[in-house]
């Protein structure tokens, strides 16, 4: 076999000649020629490690390239929430200044924690967190467990047109109005003359300080137990029914059935709802207590929501009630990042 020659095959290892050298035969495994092409080849983006070892940058051109059309479906959504829920952060620095709307929300000299000091030294402040406190948790706690008996038992319930009457009727009262319901419950606890107050003589119940927590409560729980029931159906409706009859074949009963069949279900959909009500424990529906607060019963309805809009738009003290605002947000948020650390210790589920 001459220089010149190009290839040479040899049948225990095929060869290559290098044509560059005409005066020598330097012999080339093919295989290592092949492995020399592919290590210098650029990667492409149908290659199993491209997106592993590619760039943040690239890996994000890709994705986008990718999934550019349900980007493009919820950047609605995005604006909408960014233009609602952040923008307006913008005013949360009133909580550090002396607001003087002359010169707009930057304009004001910086006073620093001045205000937050004020909320926690003021001789209101125990009572309205005592208050605060006292309903957001009555509220959150049989308010989380009502849905989930609802649930549980409307499950059981074999007709379906029972369990959709069933359904409907515990539904409507979500859709009533708060003004509605306040005016019902005025009505239904008047003293001599309402449908439970006639039972109380003439105590007004509503100016009852003691009273008004439970009376809240309850009536929170009557209008939105049907409706937060849903979820946990929803939940339930994914069981699967050979695990029913399995059950029912080994002798089980029907709460043997609702305690080792459905509850388990229903946990993950309850640890991440008890983490979303942890968020808001200190958000008190203002409405709702605003209208049922009357003079008799004020030491016991004063809450955070109702003081800070009585400090800032009756008052005009801006800077003092959005420190005010500011302070329960901060303390939802705590309350928010413990429940979610506990779920996701005890039970492995978490939001974040």
């Amino acid at each position: 076999m001459s220089a010149s020659a190009t290839v040479a095959s040899v049948s225990a290892g095929q060869t290559q000649v290098n044509p560059g050298l005409q005066n020598e035969t330097q012999i080339v495994p093919v295989a290592a020629t092949a492995e020399s092409r592919k290590r210098t080849r650029r990667p492409r983006r149908t290659d199993p490690g491209y997106r592993r070892n590619a760039g943040p940058f690239a890996r994000l051109a890709e994705h986008f390239r990718r999934y550019w059309q349900l980007w493009l479906m919820v950047t609605p959504a995005i604006c909408f929430i960014g233009l609602f829920a952040y923008v307006p952060m913008y005013g949360v620095q009133l909580a550090f200044r002396d607001f003087v709307p002359s010169k707009g929300l930057a304009g004001g000299p910086w006073v620093g924690l001045k205000y937050f000091r004020q909320f926690l030294e003021s001789p209101m402040f125990g009572n309205i967190m005592k208050n605060t406190i006292s309903i957001s948790l009555w509220t959150m706690v049989m308010g989380f467990i009502a849905p989930i008996i609802l649930a549980l038992l409307i499950n059981q319930i074999g007709s379906k047109k029972i369990k959709g009457f069933v359904q409907t009727i515990t539904y409507m009262p979500h859709f009533i109005s708060t003004v509605v319901i306040v005016a019902m419950i005025s009505i239904f606890l008047t003293p001599d003359t309402g449908l439970l107050g006639r039972f109380f003589g003439d105590t007004s119940l509503l100016g009852n300080p003691d009273l008004f927590t439970p009376i809240y409560w309850i009536s929170e729980v009557w209008q939105h137990v049907g409706w937060n029931s849903i979820i946990y159906l929803a939940a339930l409706s994914s069981v699967d029914t050979s695990l029913y009859e399995a059950a029912k074949v080994d002798g089980a009963r029907r709460m043997q059935l609702i305690r080792y069949v459905d509850f388990p279900t229903i946990m993950p959909t309850c640890g991440i709802l008890l983490i979303l009500n942890m968020g808001s424990i200190l958000n008190v529906g203002f409405e709702k207590v605003f209208l049922m607060q009357n003079a008799l019963n004020l030491s016991a309805s004063e809450v955070i929501s109702t003081y800070t809009y009585k400090i800032g738009i009756v008052s005009n003290q801006f800077s003092y009630s959005t420190a005010i605002g500011l302070f329960n947000t901060l303390i939802n948020f705590v309350f928010l990042v413990i429940a979610n650390a506990i779920s996701k210790r005890v039970s492995e589920t978490s939001i974040f």
